[in-house]
């Protein structure tokens, strides 16, 4: 045995109130600053969200209280209104696999354009493509609405005529419905994005691309071994993020489509809105809640673990 060990076996163990005593005095100040952040996330995150899952396993009135039912509510998700909630998924992975794709090329695109340009130049388009950040989401999808309008004087339909092109049904038509509020979500620049990818590209040394030029290699080799690869950790944190977002789309689906167009935009957190907030069923939009909950923590844990990355520079 050690000596460190045999002096370790000798010294008598603190009482636990002394040594409750230190940590306090060490570490007091500490907590207190984190605190105030804590008791919100608790009262407003971590109590609503246990008691959404207690209430999707009960049949919950505001008056009455709830009444303990198993797992029928998730029975009835998927059973009731003729498998609307099942076009609801099909229609959310559908919206979040094409936008969070398009999302991160577009983004990635912009970010590298960006990149060579003067600081003064970057600096600008940085606060141009984040101004879509800092408008609200009511605001996008309304100007969307109008823009997509099926009047013949909405926007996209005007460029059409002139082109001697038949007006669309963009937002009316069940076929192209949930596509035309994709578009919108496309074009509309990811500002996170460019603006998380230009600060990850300019943290990369330059030794790194001065090294590759020496070596005969091309800006489009350098970009592809050495930028791309070393901004993965930004594009798992973006792939979350915009994935999150998209699964929780709502805003949109409601401003430009408030009907659901025969069902074909809606979305998962659509349904739960009108099981929770239109028909009362707080159990059911619950159960679909604790659903939407588990995909998405799935979706994160499946991305962390392909997209993991060990570069450090």
């Amino acid at each position: 045995m050690s000596h460190a060990a045999l002096e370790r076996r000798s010294t008598p163990a603190r009482p636990f109130g002394a040594r409750f005593r230190r940590f306090v005095r060490q570490h007091a100040w500490s907590y207190a600053f984190v605190l105030p952040s804590m008791l919100t996330f608790t009262v407003f995150v971590l109590i609503p969200v246990c008691w959404s899952l207690i209430i999707s396993f009960q049949d919950y009135r505001l008056t009455s209280g709830g009444t303990w039912v198993g797992l029928e509510n998730y029975r009835v998700a998927f059973t009731t209104q003729s498998g609307v909630f099942v076009r609801a998924i099909r229609n959310t992975i559908y919206y979040t696999l094409v936008t969070v794709t398009a999302n991160i090329l577009i983004a990635l695109a912009l970010a590298s354009m960006i990149q060579g340009l003067s600081k003064w130049a970057q600096n600008f388009f940085r606060a141009a493509f984040y101004l879509p950040a800092v408008t609200s989401v009511v605001i996008i999808a309304i100007t969307w609405r109008w823009l997509l309008s099926s009047q013949p004087n909405g926007f996209f339909n005007y460029l059409r005529g002139l082109l001697g092109l038949a007006p669309l049904r963009w937002l009316a038509d069940p076929t192209i419905a949930l596509e035309s509020i994709m578009l919108s979500t496309i074009l509309t620049v990811p500002a996170t994005g460019v603006v998380l990818y230009t600060a990850a590209m300019g943290s990369i040394p330059k030794e790194f691309y001065e090294a590759a030029e020496i070596d005969g290699a091309g800006p489009i080799q350098r970009w592809w071994y050495i930028t791309v690869p070393l901004i993965k950790p930004t594009t798992l944190y973006l792939l979350v993020l915009y994935t999150i977002a998209s699964f929780e789309v709502f805003e949109k689906i409601l401003l430009m489509t408030p009907s659901g167009v025969g069902n074909a935009t809606q979305t998962i957190v659509f349904q739960i809105y009108q099981n929770g907030f239109v028909q009362f069923r707080y159990g059911v939009a619950a159960a679909q809640a604790f659903i939407l909950f588990l995909m998405i923590a799935s979706v994160a844990v499946v991305q962390f673990r392909v997209l993991r990355s060990d570069v450090e520079y």
